[in-house]
């Protein structure tokens, strides 16, 4: 029997994963206000349309358009899985508007970026009609893993990994800013390299055991730091951030 999948939002995610799962076999509805539907696709006119016949529904939108997605599809939908990065809040809020209307709900977290990996990018299902999403995605080529537990539970392991990964990236970022503006851009990203490639199983234990011991001292060092970076023209986001925290764990 082949699958009918409705893929709301054509944007990077949502055009990606809706040709894969065309090139899988599936029969794609798909809507998007502004995008129109690629070839072979069966373009629908609203949530609602494109919800019809479908045997699941991946809302890969946005989390602000989350909501009146649901609210304008669900009445049709069998299966709806919310695949934008929303707050586990957030999908606590469409799970219990889509059992207002008797509709099983999943949460989805997609776990790596979508280009270059498509339907196979690592996603992780949480809520009641995860273990149908997974059955439902996993023989067409897709990579998702069930969780046991509530609608929003997915979402939270993924934005935990976020508030280090993005948070991360923001410092380097940062600071490869501020080694341009002191002409030394080069010789800081080697340094940033190295010590990344260095880090090992104890690094985290080491980061938080060392920020904890050596607050006082630290903050002082983040401040004159965020000094530096009004100096050099560069705002100093994070760096500040840096220095509050220290702050914080030294009072």
């Amino acid at each position: 029997m082949t699958l009918t999948v409705a893929v709301l939002g054509l944007g990077e995610a949502g055009g990606t994963i809706a040709r894969d799962l065309l090139a899988a076999g599936a029969v794609v509805r798909a809507y998007d206000p502004a995008v129109s539907a690629p070839a072979g696709m069966i373009p629908a006119v609203s949530e609602s349309d494109a919800a019809t016949g479908a045997e699941l529904v991946l809302s890969v939108n946005s989390s602000a358009a989350a909501l009146d997605a649901l609210r304008a599809g669900v009445a049709t939908a069998r299966v709806w899985a919310d695949l934008n990065t929303g707050s586990p809040g957030l999908k606590r809020q469409l799970a219990d508007l889509a059992g207002e209307h008797a509709v099983p709900f999943a949460d989805v977290a997609i776990m790596a970026p979508v280009p270059g990996r498509g339907l196979r990018t690592p996603m992780l299902t949480s809520g009641p009609a995860a273990a149908r999403v997974a059955e439902l995605l996993n023989p067409l080529g897709a990579s998702v893993t069930t969780m046991d537990g509530p609608p929003g539970l997915a979402a939270e392991r993924k934005l935990l990994r976020s508030v280090f990964f993005k948070g991360l990236a923001a410092a380097v970022v940062e600071a490869l800013a501020a080694g341009r503006a002191a002409g030394c851009e080069d010789w800081l990203r080697d340094n940033i390299t190295e010590e990344l490639a260095r880090a090992g199983e104890s690094t985290v234990e080491r980061l938080v055991t060392g920020t904890h011991q050596h607050a006082v001292r630290r903050a002082d060092e983040m401040a004159a730091a965020t000094d530096m970076l009004a100096e050099l023209g560069v705002e100093p986001t994070i760096t500040a951030a840096t220095r509050d925290l220290l702050a914080r764990l030294a009072r």
